[in-house]
């Protein structure tokens, strides 16, 4: 096999190496974007095939169009959220989750997805009462978190009366730790709720300020 001589074969691995730095400048550009069409592209798809095929047995074949179902779940989702600002819907909606949280397994799951959602959602702010700078006593180290709980003793927690409970969220993926602290390794932090977490789920890549200023520094 005839070898290819070192002076053609190191400017080839060099063009190799710029393309592969090309390509994955590119990949890394638009895989954000692809992620987040194919995540809406999957609910407007599961939308139509619920309530779709629903009103496609309720209704007569010509009178059935294509994205209906979509409609249909846009418009219950908006009356759903009207109907809760009202006394008798919430405490309907509060029977019916005390049914779910009495039923094992079902228990789990709902609980879990509810306080995901309710964490990401707006009211995520109101459950978490304060971002602050977390100090580990003899750790050369800092951490990011969120009071949750200002009053352990409320829970049916026996601490001292100036320990905290902070939620620690873990970057990258669903998941983190809770821990009791004093008060004295706790600073508070000027920074909202969705700026904080966005800078400890990214690991510090998405920082306050980045969309104006392109690198997220400030000058």
């Amino acid at each position: 096999m005839t070898e290819i001589p070192s002076a053609v074969a190191a400017p080839l691995r060099q063009q190799f190496a710029r393309l592969t730095r090309v390509f994955l400048t590119g990949l890394l550009a638009i895989l954000p974007i692809l992620v987040t069409i194919a995540v809406i592209l999957w609910l407007v798809q599961l939308a139509e095939a619920l309530f779709g095929g629903m009103l496609d047995v309720l209704l007569p074949d010509p009178l059935y169009l294509p994205g209906m179902g979509l409609v249909v779940g846009v418009v219950l989702v908006f009356l759903v959220g009207l109907s809760l600002q009202g006394v008798f819907m919430n405490q309907l909606l509060h029977w019916f989750e005390t049914v779910l949280n009495r039923i094992p397994l079902v228990k789990t799951v709902y609980g879990a997805v509810r306080d995901l959602t309710g964490m990401l959602g707006s009211n995520g702010e109101r459950r978490f009462s304060q971002v602050v700078m977390v100090r580990l006593p003899d750790m050369p180290m800092r951490l990011v978190g969120f009071v949750t709980i200002e009053d352990l003793q409320s829970v049916g927690l026996a601490c001292d009366d100036d320990e905290v409970a902070v939620y620690l969220p873990m970057s990258y993926q669903i998941g983190g730790y809770t821990l009791l602290l004093p008060r004295r390794c706790l600073t508070p932090l000027d920074m909202g709720f969705e700026d904080a977490m966005r800078f400890v789920i990214t690991a510090g890549l998405s920082r306050p300020g980045a969309e104006e200023g392109g690198n997220g520094r400030r000058g």
